[in-house]
């Protein structure tokens, strides 16, 4: 699986991903960019 990481600004490999649900139901993932270390947020299935 793999997000854009703000910091890095290039697409990353999530480390530790985890599914969560946002406040208006849509499915998300959340975790940690493998590279630098700063959160990274993915919208939509995974």
């Amino acid at each position: 699986m793999e997000a854009y990481c703000m910091h890095c600004r290039k697409m990353r490999t999530i480390k530790s991903p985890s599914k969560i649900t946002m406040k208006n139901g849509r499915p998300a993932t959340q975790g940690t960019c493998a590279v630098c270390g700063t959160k990274v947020f993915k919208i939509g299935k995974s």
